[in-house]
């Protein structure tokens, strides 16, 4: 009985994605909503039955996107694929929510890269040369505008550092690559645990964000990336590469992290929510001042469990 339940959930959800797949490849703009929704019925399968039977389920989509505009359909359905096998495993492992979110994360990773890998060998797509292309139109564009107000005088020092920032943001491609996987995951995981909760009538969530912990070992990575990252090294060094991308990285670790104290910190004082949202929404509209202060109360937190010597009514220090 429960072998021909699972048969039975594999095809009604197979046919779910398939559907979710021709809406969000022939319905124009609908294609960025269905990176979140198309994991969905890979999650909640492999929620129920683990990964083994979840397998057989992404070879029979594999089969069928092989049918339907297969250079569209193919690397948007292994990218689902993986970070959705690997949401519902984490589920029925019974992992904690961040554990399943850090899982996920992974599995987008991969099916990111899979998407580079695949545009590069078989569209043949540079994207080397495609990210110089941008960048380079973009200054070109930047430089006329200035020329046509006749400040070229005025903004020379700033059109260079413009130019050095964009082509950093080169370097920072593995990062954002992560960041995106993490982005991804935790849009996903959260619409799963809805779904679930709907449907199966369970109780998935994440933990309040104010109870958020990173382990102290990101305080010593970031560290280490800071001080390497004051060196003189040599721009085109897969080291400089690792050290820049590590650092941005951990420095979005412990922003998060300070948020999360603040939202803590209102709740122990009994502030209305209002006033942490607030802080979020200036910290990210003027990043310069703000963030480099919510990054300092991130290093406290972790370093010092500041939020466990509150709760605790010990000092802070």
């Amino acid at each position: 009985m429960n072998h021909s339940k699972e048969i039975t959930d594999g095809a009604l959800l197979t046919a779910l994605y398939i559907i979710l797949l021709l809406i969000g490849i022939f319905t124009p703009f609908i294609i960025i909503i269905m990176l979140f929704v198309l994991p969905i019925p890979i999650v909640v399968y492999a929620a129920r039955y683990s990964w083994k039977p979840t397998l057989l389920m992404l070879f029979v989509i594999l089969l069928f996107s092989l049918l339907i505009v297969p250079i569209i359909s193919i690397p948007l359905t292994v990218l689902t694929s993986v970070g959705g096998l690997m949401i519902g495993t984490a589920i029925f492992q019974k992992r904690s929510a961040y554990e399943t979110w850090a899982r996920g994360t992974i599995g987008f990773v991969v099916g990111i890269l899979f998407l580079f890998f695949f545009s590069q060998f078989i569209l043949q797509v540079n994207w080397s040369q495609e990210i110089d292309m941008v960048i380079q139109d973009s200054i070109e564009m930047t430089e006329a505008i200035v020329t046509q107000f006749g400040m070229e005088e005025e903004m020379g020092d700033q059109l260079q550092l413009i130019e050095q920032q964009m082509y950093t943001f080169k370097d920072l491609l593995p990062a954002s690559i992560a960041m995106l996987s993490i982005f991804l995951a935790i849009i996903c995981q959260w619409l799963s645990y809805k779904v679930m909760n709907r449907v199966e009538k369970r109780k998935l969530s994440f933990p309040p964000f104010k109870k958020l912990n990173f382990p102290i070992s990101i305080i010593w990575i970031y560290l280490i990336a800071m001080i390497l990252s004051l060196l003189t090294l040599d721009p085109n060094s897969t080291i400089y590469l690792v050290v820049i991308n590590t650092f941005v990285l951990t420095s979005l670790f412990i922003i998060i992290q300070g948020f999360s104290f603040i939202f803590f910190f209102a709740d122990l004082k009994k502030i209305h929510k209002v006033l942490p949202i607030s802080i979020v929404i200036i910290s990210l509209l003027i990043p310069q001042i703000f963030l480099v202060l919510i990054r300092i109360i991130g290093i406290i937190d972790i370093g010092f469990s500041l939020k466990t010597k509150l709760e605790n009514g010990k000092p802070s220090s």
